[in-house]
């Protein structure tokens, strides 16, 4: 069993990226923790309470039994010392096997700085002299998920086949209904995300998939890991 750590900037943007690939990780047995640095508010719908029913809702359906939401301020997330330190603590605790986070080319700042906070988070983890709470830790494999405000031409590294999981990856989206309505084929968001993975399934020969981008290279220990 594997023990998986996914970061976010506001509640959802873990969801739209990966979703589909969280429910095929929970399915198999491996433990998933999901880290929102924001609670994403203020919206124009929404507010905390609300957006904190909608998580827990999506977390339920995600197989998710351990949620953390930091109190970092939406709109003006900075990759500053406090947030790095307070995300390697949680790294040290759990001390993950994989880490995913957002792909670090994105229009939303937020983004941008989330995906920093990761990769100076794994890194302080493993300090040694330091006032951080927990055992030293570094975190091997990073990967980054695909949940950006551009349309972009992205090569991935790997894509992963969520054909299973694509009408629960859309329920789980569905909770989120302060940000995309009650009626997800009223929303132009649903009919992207099925577009773009499906796209994505079709480079790999599947109905659906997602993409993920790796900063180092990534082995195989067999044959069988290439079909």
């Amino acid at each position: 069993m594997l023990n998986i750590l996914t970061v976010g900037p506001h509640p959802d943007d873990v969801e739209l990226g990966m979703g589909g690939s969280i429910l095929k990780f929970t399915e198999a047995g491996h433990q998933v923790t999901i880290v929102d640095l924001t609670d994403g508010e203020p919206t124009p719908r929404g507010n905390p309470e609300i957006r904190k029913k909608e998580s827990v809702k999506a977390s339920r359906i995600l197989g998710i039994e351990e949620r953390i939401t930091l109190d970092f301020p939406n709109r003006y997330l900075r990759d500053e010392i406090d947030a790095r330190q307070e995300l390697a603590e949680i790294i040290r605790k759990i001390q993950p096997d994989i880490l995913f986070a957002p792909y670090w080319i994105d229009a939303h700042p937020d983004h941008i700085a989330t995906s920093k906070i990761c990769d100076a988070a794994r890194f302080y983890g493993k300090f040694i002299k330091t006032e951080m709470k927990g055992r030293p830790f570094y975190v091997k494999k990073v990967y980054y998920y695909i949940s950006s405000h551009l349309r972009q031409n992205i090569k991935p590294s790997f894509i992963m086949d969520i054909s299973k999981f694509i009408e629960m990856k859309i329920e789980v989206i569905r909770c989120y209904e302060s940000q995309f309505g009650p009626s997800p084929e009223d929303h132009q968001m649903f009919e992207w995300i099925l577009n773009s993975n499906r796209y994505w399934g079709s480079l790999i020969g599947t109905e659906f998939a997602e993409p993920f981008i790796s900063k180092e290279e990534i082995g195989i220990k067999d044959i069988e890991a290439l079909l």
